[in-house]
This record gives structure tokens, C-alpha cells and sequence, in this order.
């Protein structure tokens, strides 16, 4: 399959019902549906307060643009900022967000089901990642354009922009980027 491409600016925001910021869908599995099994998004926090709850989905979040976020988890607070690993969570567990030092732009994956698994990696330079079983892979260029090398060739992906596919497994994918985070989704058999 070949590589699909969203870019940031073609995505349509919509408003959080707490007024706190606006989401912005590049992609999700299967597309267009409420009942989605994946989905990737770009969020603009503008304030701080509670994230919404989603039972059932496991989360990741990574900051793309600002000083950063504080999430609080119960007693533990998580300091999130544009170098930091994507942070994994529970979408049912109460999150609280407060803005480092002024709004954020942040990026978000969520698998939900118990047969999905799912990883989101930050690089900040040349990468190669081996698919050892039939999964979708994709790249979101977060610090400038981006190349991704595999089988059917190679392609150049702009800055903010989300690029996805279907990868079989024994694809090899190489990944040059200033600055991008990688995230793989596997069901399971």
C-alpha cells in the first residue's frame, strides 16, 4: 500500500467542550468513523484543565511546540516538554494539565480494544525500524521535512504533515528526520 499523507493544515479543527483548545484528526482506522479502533491527532492546548476520558483506549502524547505541560495523574506529575519520550496513559484514568509557561501544541495517538497494541518513539535523527509483523506505520514531521526510505521507494514528507501505511511484515524503513515522532499499531492475531 502506498503512503497516505495528511497535512496539518488541511485538517479541520474542532473545539474541546471544555473551551480549553481545539483538535485537529490527521488520521484514524477506520477513517471517518466515531467507533475508530486508531487515531492520530494534533491538539492545541490553549488552557489548562482535565483531559477528556476515554474508557478503553490506551494514549500517547508528545509535545510538538511550547514550553510544555504538567499532567497530573493522581498523586504523580508528569512534566511533558518538546524533548521529553511521548508519555503513555490510560484514557480512563483522570488526567490534569497545566500549561508550562503558555499554550502547547502537542500530538496524540489512541488505540482502543484489547487486541491492538501500539508504540509512539520521538527522533531527532536517522532511524531504520524493522516491521516483523503486518502493521500501520506512520511519521508525523514535527521539527522540519522529513525522509522515509522502504520498499516502494522513498518519500519526502513536509513539515507538519502525518504520513501512514500498511507495512507487511519484513518492510524495513528508513526514517531521516530533524525532528519527528515515529508510531507503529499492531493488532493482534
Amino acid at each position: 500500500m502506498n503512503w497516505q499523507l495528511m497535512r496539518l493544515s488541511q485538517a479541520v479543527p474542532s473545539r474541546w467542550r471544555n473551551g480549553g483548545g481545539v483538535t485537529r484528526e490527521l488520521a484514524a482506522s477506520p477513517a471517518g468513523s466515531a467507533d475508530w479502533t486508531w487515531r492520530i491527532s494534533v491538539a492545541e492546548v490553549a488552557a489548562g484543565g482535565p483531559f477528556s476520558r476515554f474508557p478503553g483506549v490506551k494514549r500517547w502524547f508528545a509535545v510538538l511546540a511550547g514550553a510544555g505541560v504538567d499532567l497530573k495523574l493522581g498523586a504523580a506529575v508528569h512534566r511533558i516538554t518538546g524533548d521529553s519520550a511521548p508519555f503513555e496513559f490510560d484514557g480512563d484514568v483522570p488526567v490534569a494539565c497545566e500549561l508550562i509557561d503558555g499554550a502547547t501544541q502537542d500530538l496524540n495517538l489512541m488505540v482502543r480494544g484489547e487486541r491492538v497494541s501500539a508504540r509512539m518513539v520521538r527522533l531527532t535523527g536517522p532511524q531504520c525500524f524493522a516491521v516483523e509483523t503486518p502493521r500501520t506505520i506512520a511519521l508525523y514531521a514535527a521539527g522540519g521535512p522529513a525522509r522515509v526510505r522502504d520498499e516502494p521507494g522513498s518519500l519526502d514528507v513536509q513539515a507538519k504533515c502525518l504520513a501512514w501505511r500498511e507495512a507487511p511484515a519484513g518492510t524495513t524503513v528508513e526514517v531521516t528526520a530533524p525532528g519527528a515522532l515515529w508510531m507503529e499499531i499492531t493488532p493482534w492475531a
